[in-house]
Formats: structure tokens, C-alpha cells, sequence
């Protein structure tokens, strides 16, 4: 990205009429205005408002402020934007304006600017404002970095800010200068570890010394003990010494301007609180306690607690806590509210919602096609759809069976000769075995299972001879005993097997390689692993390395790790985050070792073309091919990030995406399928076309030169004569690969029958209405009547369920669903997850965040009835900053991968990128119809701006709390619904803990039954501590800050804002209920608790129209409960039945009852205590 110099627009603070103050600090302020901001001449933001809302309020939430040097004013942001006022208090006026997020303003020495933090250019900056109206100044560059409080130097010359790269990491302190330049960083290695975080520079009446505080990394999750302490600078030696070592941390330090005083924040138990310090005697006490909750245990980018300032004389520190502002006498006689009055006006983009309906067609198009492979005369296409392996003709031809098997059926290879395939299969009970089909003109496909004995088979490949197939090959059991996520055996062998079956012969532990296959050259087989692309022999021997592809850093990386790749872990693995705070010391020189400099992450596939002299290479979702250099003994490194820039001619294939890449038998054709759509991209073809477009370059270059020298400055002639030239050939159009839409049909599971749910109280969710003793009348997949018992038509021949004492209430729909995750690659016949989570009354799911598109398989296996489970609703995988958006149009191409691939009709926003590039894909969500979601991120400023720009929905919690009127009324505006995930909140230990501390989970029959056994162990057996994987350690009840933010749910939904209830899967099934009572704890009813897991989750995901309430018309979706969750909000466990599309199961054993009698079949990894013959006999 392009770098500016510090530049100056139009300001945005409004004109002030105390002239004598800005010409001299020494003269008393006089009161401001107040008056309506002017539109901002410097915000470039993409996105333009669209709505606004205007309130009054009196409080704010997480004001940071600063007095001016005369202490005649008061300069704070709230809700983004900078207000000032007189010290007394009373009506601020808004200096800032727009859709820009500003924040954190600090007086300059002089009194005349302000200093502060902005998005306004696209990303986050240091803005320099002078108080005139006049002048603004960006004075950092680029926007890519983040920055954390900014505070002048005393002689006004320089600001210092924390800065960190990218999207999170380890924030530096970095000083620049007013009039321009790059910066210099203040503290780095060896005087303090990379891994520091530093924040809140502060300064005093000696300029020699410069404070701040500082932790171990970015947060951590489930932090246990100090997380930062105080440390002060010398600039004249360098050296950095610590200040605090208190257990409750110290940050965010303030100096009095005659040098006696110390101010910072710390922690007594569970509460904020200041300490003062007397720097000459060393002594401390309490100034103020408790104060605003602080913001240490997330990632702090306001700092760990709001800026505040003494006054000139030293007596007083104006600080903001309970929403309001208070002068605090040093001397500690009785504090001084300043009372102040702000007129917010919030500027936001459009609203991007959508609804949609459920189709009900008798049959439906499977959405992935997987696996493909082309035949070697390239005149059919092999692949896998709904578990089950096709053929079809090319192009366009109708894909039909292969076998006639009922297992799973995956990764299908087509013999050299074209006249036969090998698949792999699975089945969760009998494991998998090789299969070989043979195709006979009149006989049609015969198969043959290979295999002598089950195991878990994947990746094959045919030898060019045609006599052997390669596979990789673990126990099956391995895949039938993973509890959660399973993303490969941990012991796997490459073996290899005769074409007519026979005994395995192993070539090789696989040591990490994946996906064998093969040039021309018959005698060496070539996979992809950690070590790069690699060959070796039928007997494992003369292992070379031929090639290593990297792709391209997230904008911004540092040695750090990154942000995306921290939560990205905790959202796939339960827990890995952040990094434990630990003590430095009084003199800090430790870890002097540079860091490890940041590495391109590899390719996640690499394959050599048949003829050897290419690679096909995907990162991420993007395809290259790569010519392979013989280089000699070391295999050189090729970065593909950079196409044109790259060590050995690269070209990149796709714009949209792309999986399951593979070559055609020739090396000159690469197909990979996204959704159920394939591409073929033909490579000489390419070739023409753009020596074409090189041809027709040169010829209008030469033109413009020669037309250029002979008539001056007239580029324009010269264009003018190219585009009129006929002595030459008209270039080719540019190459696009073709394109082709696969379409597998299946049945859709519809049941048939009419049903009546009698006697039950009905807590319908539409409005308030609760019907005490109704009748509901269910005919095939929906509710045809709700009404009073005896107010409906019973249509005759309907099964009537007497449900009397009971409670009917619409299912539920967990808005943040993971199943933890589902298994890729080869999938399971059952998932476990989703036999829990239906077990406990979900019907509904939204995944946000796949990490894979394995999920499109597994719904079309659920909707076609394969499969037992909810309705399966997903974002698929997260758009995350490693893919960088470019511009709108790039923006656009991401948003057609979800739209018309995947068919998501949502995605997830994972923190991707700067204000900019999350505005371009909003805008681009919005122009295809699609219903993003957002990545929490520990981060409210982040969440503030999603809503104003006009994101629908916000994931896990908002981190700072309490809240007040200024965030409810935000709420309200943006309708934003935020899904606060409490069982793993931000801002204090996961709400999870809580149970499993309280609940007797060992005894529960119910969860050990739906539960399987390595995830009921891992979780309940016995649990980790700080920031260990699985459930957090012991934290005492009021550690855990979930009470504080369940009462600011309750606020939100009393303010008209909408919470959806997510488990986030940490314990299928019952996890949603823990979730349900902890929003409930703090104060909402349990109606608008019930509402929030029903309606308002169904709304929040576009199906507020079709499911989420008891209403005629709507789908047949509702639970049956043994005890009224209206009384006591725990009673929504009592899950006696659970009907879903129609299907209605017994809740304590999943068998269906109606309209068919079908058990549950029992499930391999259901919970078996071991017996054996030998063994300790009591």
C-alpha cells in the first residue's frame, strides 16, 4: 500500500469562539458553543451514511478524556466522536463528525491541538487537530497498523503512541514526529521482549523519564493473576526498570504536572480501582475505588482503562467512572461530578438484511461437488457428491452412480487406462476399505473391494504401469475414537496394494506427506508435506525435495503472532490464544534473542504435473501453477504472492476460489471445483491469448513513442492512431477458464402426516402470547394451527399427542454454533454433534466459521435424511485478513464465492483487514444479497464501528462493561444482534467454568449418552487452568464478569437491541442451555430469554419469516418440555420431545416416534465400559 506524507484537510472540529485560549494557554478558556460539527473533508471512507440517530445522554461508556493545560476545558470522545466542554461541566459540544471513529484525544503542551486516534483514512492513524477548525494533520502513515493511546511530549515537538502491526500482536511504543517522517520505535530488543505489549506512554514533569505499562502478548483467555505492570523509560540511557508488582497489575499512568504524584489503575479481588503514588516518599494508597471495570483481560486497543489527567495545579485528577466524570481531590476530600450533556448524532451506512425462504421441493441440488478427477482422455469427470462417487461425461454431461453401495464413498482415482476407478470408504461402525470399479460396456460398473482388512483409507493414487494403487492408510480406529476434530491419523503409513487386491505392502511411514502421486516417471512417487514437495521410491528410499511454495504475509505481520491466527485457533481448537502476562523484573534485559522473524505460510497443496515441469500449488483458496527449477541439491522456495515478482514464472489460475485441485493426464489442463461447479483451466490456450495481449501492448507502446516524439505532448494522438490502427491483427480476448455447473440431485427428507400436540401451555414467541391450554396441529413439515384446546379443526385421521402438564415452545436456534469440528475429507456416516444438539431441544444452527466448506456435504447428507441432525446453517469459512481485500471489485469476487458457490446466504467478517476493506465487503455483501456476521475479536471499538456500518450481527461479547446509555442507544440504532457467547466470554474467565465447578455432569445420564466419551473425559472428567486446553480452572462467582454483562443484555433488549443466543459448541447440546441462563441471569425476563433463543436467533439469521415461533405457516420446529421455562428458566432442560421438519424424536433417546417408528441406531462410540477375560477381579 501506497504511503502518504502527513498532509492536511478540512477539519472537523468546529470553529470555537474562545479565540483567547487557542492564541494563549495562560489566558482563562471560555465556554464552547454548542453547535452542529461540519462534514469532514478529511474522512475517505467508502462508505457514506445512510441513517442516522440523534439522542441526548448524560453518561458515557469508557470516556477517555483530558484537561487542557489552563484547566479551563475538558476534550473527550464518546461513541467515536471528540466532544469538549468547560471544566464545570454542562453542555458538551461535538467537535468531530461522520462515520470515521475517533478517539482518545489528549491537549497538546500549548492547548492549541489535540491529538488522537482515527479511521477516517481507511485504517487506523494518529491525527494531530488544531482547536481553531483550521488544520488537521495525519501524522502517521499507511493503514495497515493499529495505534493505542497517543500523548505529546512535553515540548509539544513529538507524539508517542503504541502501535502494533496488522490486526494484533505485541504493540510497540513508537515516536513521531509532528512535522512529518516515519517514526522511531522507543523500546525494543534487548531492553524489552518482543513478546512485550506496551501501552499508555505517559510523561511527566521531568521529560527525561517516559511510563507506561506493558504485559506478555496480546490478552489471554481465562487469565489467572497480574497481567500488566508499570515501567518508566530513560531516554537518556535506554533503560527500562519496573515499577509495580502488584498481583491486581498496574497500567495506565498518570503524572502530576509538578512531579510529586503517581496515578495508575489497578485490581483489588474482582473490582478497578486508583492508587496514588507520592513519588518522593514512595508511599501509596487508594485515591478512588471502585472505578470503571478495566479492559485488561481482552486486547485492551482503548488501553486497559480510559485516559484521565490531573489538573494544572496537581490537587485534582478528572477521571470518567460510572458513565460520568469526576474531579477526585488528591487530598482525598469528597469527589466533584462534572455533570455534561452530549447531543450524539450517529452516522451509519445502510442496513444490510435480508429474508429468506425454506425450499421444500421433493428434491434438492447438492451443493459440493468433491474430489475431481478428470479422466485421462478428459472425456469424463469422476468426483464425489452426497457421500457417494459419480460419472458423468464431458462437458455436460449427466452425472449418474458408480456403485449401488450404501457406505460413504470418497476420492476417486481413474486407472491410466480410463477403465476403471478406485474409491475409498467409510463407515463409522465397519471402518473403510479400497473399492475398484470396472466399467463394461454391456454390464455397466462392477465393483471389487481390494482391501483384505477395514481400516482408515485415504488419498489414493494409480501407477502409471496400471498394476499398483498408492494409498494412505492408518487404523480406523483412530477416525471411530476422535471425539472432536479429526484432521488425520496420528500414525499413518503410505502403503501400497495390487490392482486385483491382495496384501498391503507398506512403502514408508508417511512422517507428515499426504497425497502420493506421480509424474510419467513410474518408479518414484511424489507427496506434499511440511518439508515441501517431495519424491521418493517404492521403498521409501531417495527421498528429494523438489519444491517449496509460500504464499503471502497478512498485511501488517509481525513476530508477533498475528490476531487472525490466535482466534482462529481458540475458534477451531476451544482455547489457544493469547499469551500469560509474566514478571519481568526491576531491571528488564531479559530474552535479548531476536524473535522469530515472521515466515509466508506454505502452501496448503502442492502437486507436480504429470510432465514434471510444473507444480499446481493452492494457498488458501487461490491456484498457481509454478515452474520447478532444478536448482541443484537445495529446492528452492518459491513465494507466490507476488506472481510477477517470483524467483520462477508463476501464474495464478483463479479470482473467485478454488478447491480440490488436480491436473488432467497431459499437464496442460487444471481443474478445480468450488460449490458444485468445476473449472478447467487450459494452459496453452492461456498462453496465446496473453502473448496476444503482449503483442498488442508493444504495437500501441511504439506508437505512442513514435507519435509522442514527432508531435509533442500529444499522448492522446497517439492513443487515438493505436485504436485506429488496421495493419494489425486485433488482440485475442482475455482468457477466462471454463466454467461448468454440476448438478447431483437428491430427494429431500419430507415427512408425511398430520399431527396434534394437545394440552400443553404454548409459549408461541409470537409477541407476548402465551396460550395456556392449546392445541397445535402439525401437518407433514409445518404448523397449520396454534390455538386454544377446542378453538382449531383436529383434521381426521391425526395422530394426537396428549401433552398435558407440559410446555410446547418453538425450538431453538443457536445463532453461534460450532459442531467442534466436523470431520473433513472423509466424513462420518453420524456426527455426534448433531445428535446432542438435537437431543437438547436446537433445531436450528448457524456455524459462524467452517474452516472448511466439508459442511456443505454434511447438510445436503441432513436435508436428504442421511443424516439425523438440525437444520445446518453456516457462513462457511470466515473471510479473514489474510486474504487481503484490494478494492470493491476484489471485495466482490470473495462475496460471489459465498453467494453463488457456496450458497451460504451469509458469511463471516473476521476481522478482515482495516475500516476500508471491511466497508468494501459490506458494500459488496450488500449488492449480492448476502447477511454477514462479525468476528467479536475482543475488541469494542472494532464491534462499535461493525455496527455502524451496517454489519447485522456481532459475535461474542462485547468486552467493556458495565455500559451505558450511549452503547444501549447504539444498539438500538444499528439493530445489530449480538450473539455475547458468555460460556466463553470476553473480558473475564469462560462462563463455562461456572458449570462445570456447580453441575454434577458425571451423573448425567442424558449428556453421557449424547456425549462422546473423549469429549465428556476431556471436559468432565477433569479440567485444565489458565490457558490450558479444555474448560478453564476454578474461579470464585464473582470473578467471573458474565453477571455484569448479563445485566447489560438486559438493558439492551430494555432498549430495544437484539441478543441471540450461541453455545459457540462447547458442549453440544446442553451448552445451549447454559447459554440461555446466563443471559438470563442478569435481569432479562425469562420470556425475552426464550424470545432471544428463538424468534430472535431465527430473525437474526434471515428465517425470522419461517421459523422461531408457533405460528400457522411456519415449519414444524418445537420442543416439548416436562417442567415451564417461564417459572424457572433452568426448566428449559426438561426436553421430553423434539420435533424438527415435521420428525418428531424422543428427546432422552433420539428415537423417532412419528410419523415413523424408527429406533435410534446405536452409535460406535457410545459410551462401553471395557470387559475382558483377564484382568483385576474385585
Amino acid at each position: 500500500m501506497t504511503h502518504r506524507l502527513p498532509h492536511r484537510r478540512t477539519s472537523r472540529f468546529v470553529p470555537l469562539a474562545a479565540l483567547a485560549l487557542v492564541a494563549s494557554s495562560a489566558l482563562p478558556g471560555e465556554l464552547l458553543h454548542s453547535q452542529e460539527a461540519p462534514a469532514s473533508g478529511a474522512e475517505t471512507l467508502p462508505l457514506k451514511t445512510a441513517r442516522t440517530h440523534t439522542f441526548t445522554t448524560t453518561k458515557g461508556s469508557w470516556l477517555s478524556l483530558d484537561v487542557s493545560p489552563d484547566g479551563s476545558q475538558i476534550v473527550f470522545d464518546l461513541l467515536g466522536d471528540l466532544y469538549a466542554m468547560p471544566i464545570a461541566g454542562g453542555k458538551a459540544t461535538r467537535l468531530t463528525s461522520g462515520m470515521g471513529f475517533d478517539a482518545q484525544p489528549r491537549f497538546s503542551p500549548d492547548g492549541k491541538r489535540i491529538v488522537f486516534i482515527s479511521d477516517r483514512s481507511g485504517g487506523e492513524n494518529v491525527w494531530i487537530q488544531s482547536l481553531d477548525g483550521k488544520d488537521t494533520t495525519q501524522v502517521t502513515k499507511g493503514n495497515n497498523n493499529m495505534y493505542v493511546s497517543p500523548e505529546w511530549t512535553p515540548d509539544g515537538a513529538y507524539v508517542v503512541s503504541s502501535r502494533s502491526s496488522g490486526l494484533g500482536g505485541a504493540a510497540k511504543l513508537w515516536m513521531y514526529n509532528v512535522n512529518g517522517g516515519n517514526g522511531l520505535p522507543l523500546t525494543t530488543e534487548p531492553t524489552l521482549p518482543a513478546t512485550q505489549k506496551l501501552l499508555g506512554a505517559a510523561f511527566g514533569k521531568d521529560p527525561r523519564y517516559m511510563w507506561f505499562a506493558a504485559r506478555t502478548g496480546d490478552w489471554q483467555y481465562n487469565s489467572i493473576g497480574a497481567q500488566f505492570q508499570l515501567y518508566v523509560w530513560d531516554k537518556e540511557t535506554g533503560r527500562v526498570s519496573q515499577t509495580t508488582t502488584r498481583f491486581g497489575s498496574g497500567f495506565r499512568p498518570t503524572l502530576s504536572p509538578d512531579g510529586k504524584y503517581l496515578v495508575y489503575a489497578t485490581r483489588f479481588e474482582t473490582k478497578t480501582g486508583l492508587r496514588i503514588r507520592n513519588l518522593d516518599t514512595q508511599q501509596e494508597e487508594w485515591l478512588a475505588f471502585p472505578v470503571q471495570r478495566d479492559d485488561t483481560e481482552s486486547r485492551a486497543p482503548m488501553d486497559a482503562y480510559p485516559g484521565f489527567s490531573f489538573m494544572p495545579d496537581s490537587k485534582s485528577v478528572v477521571v470518567s467512572y460510572g458513565g460520568e466524570i469526576w474531579r477526585v481531590p488528591v487530598d482525598k476530600s469528597a469527589p466533584v461530578k462534572i455533570p455534561f450533556e452530549a447531543e450524539v448524532k450517529l452516522e451509519m451506512g445502510p442496513e444490510v438484511k435480508f429474508a429468506w425462504k425454506i425450499d421444500t421441493a421433493a428434491t434438492f441440488t447438492s451443493r459440493q461437488v468433491r474430489d475431481i478427477q478428470p479422466s485421462p482422455d478428459g472425456k469424463q469427470l469422476a468426483f464425489s457428491s452426497l457421500g457417494k462417487v459419480h460419472v458423468m461425461a464431458l462437458p455436460g454431461g449427466t452425472p449418474t452412480r458408480v456403485s449401488k453401495g450404501g457406505t460413504g464413498e470418497f476420492g476417486p482415482v481413474w486407472s491410466p487406462d480410463g477403465k476403471s476407478l478406485a474409491w475409498v470408504t467409510w463407515d463409522d461402525a465397519a471402518g473403510g476399505q479400497i473399492v475398484r470399479a470396472n466399467f463394461d460396456a454391456k454390464k455397466g460398473w462392477t465393483t471389487q473391494t481390494l482391501t483384505a482388512s477395514a481400516g482408515l483409507y485415504t488419498d489414493l493414487a494409480w501407477s502409471p504401469a496400471g498394476d499398483r494403487i498408492v494409498a494412505m492408510r492408518a487404523a480406523a480406529r483412530e477416525m471411530q475414537e476422535a471425539g472432536a476434530a479429526f484432521f488425520g491419523p496420528a500414525a499413518a503409513d503410505i502403503v501400497w496394494l495390487p490392482v486385483t487386491g491382495g496384501t498391503l505392502s507398506v512403502i514408508m511411514p508417511s512422517g507428515g506427506l499426504g497425497t502420493p502421486h506421480f509424474t510419467k516417471d513410474a518408479t518414484r512417487i511424489f507427496a506434499y508435506g511440511r518439508a515441501g514437495l517431495q519424491s521418493f521410491r517404492w521403498d521409501g528410499t531417495d527421498i528429494k525435495t523438489h519444491l517449496k511454495v509460500t504464499g503471502p504475509l497478512p498485511p501488517g505481520a509481525g513476530g508477533e503472532p498475528g490476531l487472525d491466527a490466535a482466534l482462529v485457533e481458540k475458534e477451531s481448537r476451544h482455547y489457544i490464544g493469547g499469551r500469560a502476562a509474566r514478571p519481568l523484573g526491576t531491571e528488564t534485559h531479559l530474552d535479548p534473542a531476536e524473535p522469530t522473524p515472521p515466515q509466508p505460510p506454505p502452501a496448503s497443496l502442492v502437486l507436480m504435473a504429470p510432465s514434471g515441469d510444473q507444480a499446481l500449488a493452492m494457498v488458501g483458496m487461490d491456484l498457481y501453477t509454478i515452474t520447478v527449477a532444478q536448482a541443484g541439491a537445495v529446492a528452492p522456495t518459491v513465494n507466490v504472492s507476488m506472481p510477477a515478482a517470483a524467483s520462477v514464472p508463476v501464474k495464478k489460475l483463479n479470482t473467485i476460489g478454488g478447491e480440490f485441485p488436480t491436473w488432467n493426464s497431459t499437464g496442460r489442463v487444471v481443474h478445480w471445483a468450488l460449490g458444485n461447479s468445476v473449472w478447467s483451466y487450459d494452459l496453452d490456450r492461456a498462453k496465446v491469448a496473453e502473448d496476444s495481449a503482449k503483442a498488442d501492448a508493444r504495437v500501441k507502446a511504439r506508437l505512442r513513442a513514435d507519435t509522442t516524439k514527432s508531435v509533442k505532448d500529444s499522448i492522446m494522438r497517439a492513443d487515438s492512431i493505436a485504436k485506429t490502427d488496421t495493419t494489425k491483427k486485433k488482440p485475442l480476448p482475455a482468457y477466462t477458464p471454463a466454467e461448468m455447473k454440476i448438478t447431483v440431485m437428491a430427494p429431500r427428507d419430507l415427512p408425511r402426516g398430520v399431527a396434534v400436540f394437545r394440552g400443553a401451555k404454548a409459549i408461541t414467541m409470537k409477541g407476548q402470547e402465551i396460550i395456556e391450554n392449546a392445541d397445535i396441529v402439525v401437518r407433514d413439515s409445518r404448523i397449520v394451527a396454534v390455538g386454544a384446546r377446542g378453538s382449531v379443526t383436529i383434521p381426521a385421521g391425526a395422530q394426537i399427542f396428549d401433552v398435558s402438564g407440559k410446555t410446547i415452545m418453538p425450538g431453538m436456534v443457536d445463532t453461534h454454533y460450532h459442531p467442534q469440528w466436523l470431520t473433513p475429507q472423509i466424513h462420518n456416516t453420524q456426527t455426534w454433534q448433531y445428535l446432542a444438539t438435537l437431543a437438547y431441544g436446537t433445531t436450528t444452527t448457524r456455524d459462524p466459521q467452517t474452516s472448511s466448506t466439508d459442511f456443505l456435504a454434511y447438510t445436503d447428507r441432513v436435508e436428504s435424511g442421511e443424516m439425523i441432525g438440525p437444520r445446518i446453517y453456516t457462513t462457511g469459512p470466515g473471510v479473514f485478513s489474510a486474504e487481503p481485500v484490494r478494492d470493491y471489485a476484489h471485495a466482490k469476487d470473495i462475496m460471489t464465492r459465498y453467494a453463488k458457490y457456496y450458497d451460504t446466504k451469509t458469511l463471516k467478517m473476521y476481522m478482515s483487514g482495516n475500516r476500508q476493506q471491511r466497508q468494501w465487503l459490506i458494500m459488496a455483501a450488500k449488492e449480492l444479497g448476502i447477511m454477514p456476521t462479525t468476528e467479536g475479536g475482543l475488541d469494542q471499538k472494532l464491534n462499535l464501528t461493525h455496527g455502524i456500518d451496517g454489519y447485522p450481527g456481532i459475535e461474542h461479547t462485547l468486552p467493556i462493561t458495565p455500559k451505558f446509555e450511549d452503547i444501549f442507544e447504539w444498539y438500538k440504532a444499528t439493530q445489530v444482534t449480538n450473539s455475547p457467547t458468555l460460556i466463553v466470554e470476553y473480558g473475564g474467565p469462560f462462563g463455562e467454568g461456572w458449570f462445570y465447578q456447580t453441575e454434577d455432569l458425571i451423573n448425567d445420564v442424558k449428556l453421557r449418552r449424547f456425549t462422546h466419551p473423549v469429549d465428556f473425559d476431556g471436559k468432565v472428567r477433569r479440567r485444565g487452568a489458565g490457558n490450558a486446553p479444555g474448560p478453564a480452572g476454578f474461579a470464585v462467582k464473582e470473578e467471573y464478569a458474565m453477571w455484569q454483562h448479563a445485566e447489560d443484555i438486559a438493558k439492551t433488549v430494555a432498549a430495544g437491541g437484539r441478543i441471540g443466543v450461541g453455545s459457540h459448541g462447547q458442549l453440544q447440546g446442553l451448552g445451549m442451555h447454559w447459554e440461555l441462563w446466563l443471559i438470563q441471569s442478569g435481569g432479562l425476563s425469562t420470556h425475552d430469554a426464550l424470545r432471544a433463543a428463538t424468534i430472535v436467533g431465527a430473525e437474526a439469521i434471515g428465517l425470522g419469516s419461517e421459523i422461531g415461533s408457533l405460528e400457522a405457516g411456519k415449519f414444524a420446529d418445537l420442543i416439548v418440555l416436562d417442567r415451564d421455562p417461564l417459572v424457572n428458566i433452568r426448566n428449559s432442560n426438561s426436553v421430553s420431545m423434539v420435533m424438527v421438519n415435521g420428525r418428531l424424536f424422543d428427546g432422552n433417546t433420539l428415537d423417532e416416534v412419528y410419523p415413523r417408528k424408527k429406533p435410534l441406531v446405536r452409535q460406535p462410540w457410545s459410551y462401553t465400559v471395557p470387559t475382558a477375560a483377564a484382568g483385576i477381579r474385585q
